[in-house]
């Protein structure tokens, strides 16, 4: 009896851009087994799985599980799954697509990570034991750092300190601060001193571990500076704000201020008109005493001559309000325009696409 196949996911959408093109040619060889479309969408996948690994770790497992479907026995594919169970922390499926690998391509370049994760396990003697296996040897030099770290926590998990930084003297005085692992072995190798309180030597080798971390791949800086007793004050703490506060209230009263001396202005504008309508009246009176003498004396040229020059009045003095000048703020609408968070050359396209094919590759295997 046949049992129904259970539907097929809908797959993952590729990012715009992403050809394929860019995994490294040893992933493209292992491809070559498969259709040429069907190798094209896998490389894809393979592609969107590197980019998402360490931002989006279940949507890069969407991708691994959609290349594992099509190409399932392609070992780059099983090693991109296993990678994300890995990153995960899902140590048993993550140890499973490990051998897959293993057995498929015949490479050991993945034993420390099978280690690391026997040990995650709770099977420490069958991480030791797969650690000292005869293909360890054959490991290329970070591969050996990273397997030595690995066995210096088992030795650690399981009590034995002095075993723990026994392990990692030999490759820490050897290996070059150049390479890409140098900084994660002296690290480990300061950690371990520390936890058999050589406090000196620690301190030693946190300091080797901050000069040849240049990615900052790990606190050594920081590790070093708790040694040295230095603590980080924070400069924009609580005190600031309420700073910040008082001076936001002392400019509002100054504000303030000038609105009072903005009313007392406006009072002794008051005032100057109070004093216009009291000079008016003193002419009104003036007028009324003119009429008076007119009509005792008619006959009086001189008193007349001296009433009509009174009729004449005092001039009148005009007060003008200065005129207000308005302000006003201007502002750019220019902005830098992204696409997709990513900045865009001038054609409109991704700056990143300006790399060459060989700086885009994507490496098929964990260095």
């Amino acid at each position: 009896m046949l049992t129904p196949k259970s539907p097929r996911l809908p797959e993952p959408r590729i990012r715009e851009g992403v050809t394929g093109h860019e995994v490294d040619r040893g992933v493209k060889n292992q491809l070559r087994t498969l259709s040429k479309e069907n190798a094209e969408g896998v490389a894809q996948h393979l592609v969107m799985v590197a980019e998402l690994l360490d931002v989006d770790a279940q949507a890069a497992l969407a991708h691994a599980e959609t290349a594992v479907r099509r190409a399932g026995r392609v070992p780059a594919a099983r090693e991109a799954l296993g990678l994300v169970a890995y990153r995960l922390g899902d140590w048993a499926r993550a140890l499973g697509e490990f051998r897959t690998v293993r057995r498929l391509s015949g490479s050991n370049h993945l034993l420390p990570l099978m280690v690391d994760c026997e040990r995650a396990l709770g099977r420490h003697d069958k991480a030791l034991e797969l650690a000292q296996s005869p293909e360890t040897s054959t490991l290329a030099i970070d591969d050996r750092v990273e397997l030595a770290i690995v066995v210096s926590g088992i030795r650690r998990d399981l009590g034995q300190s002095d075993a723990a930084v026994a392990g990692l003297a030999d490759l820490s005085r050897r290996i070059s601060p150049n390479r890409p692992s140098a900084a994660r072995l002296y690290y480990a190798y300061a950690d371990a001193k520390l936890a058999v309180r050589d406090v000196e030597g620690a301190r030693e080798w946190f300091s080797r571990a901050a000069d040849a971390d240049h990615e900052l791949t790990t606190d050594a800086a920081e590790r070093l500076d708790e040694l040295d007793g230095v603590e980080v004050t924070d400069l924009l703490g609580d005190d600031d704000e309420l700073m910040t506060d008082g001076d936001l209230s002392a400019a509002d009263e100054d504000d303030a201020d000038e609105d009072g001396e903005l009313d007392d202005d406006d009072l002794d504008d008051e005032d100057l008109d109070d004093a216009d309508d009291d000079d008016q009246d003193d002419d009104g009176d003036l007028e009324e005493d003119a009429d008076d003498e007119d009509d005792e004396d008619d006959e009086d040229d001189e008193d007349d001559a001296e009433d009509d020059e009174l009729d004449e009045g005092d001039p009148q003095t005009a007060l003008t309000e200065p005129d207000r000048v308005d302000g006003s703020d201007s502002r750019s609408d220019l902005a830098p325009t992204f696409l997709d968070g990513r900045p865009q050359t001038a054609d409109g396209d991704d700056a990143d696409d300006t790399r060459s094919d060989d700086e885009r590759e994507v490496d098929g295997r964990r260095d």
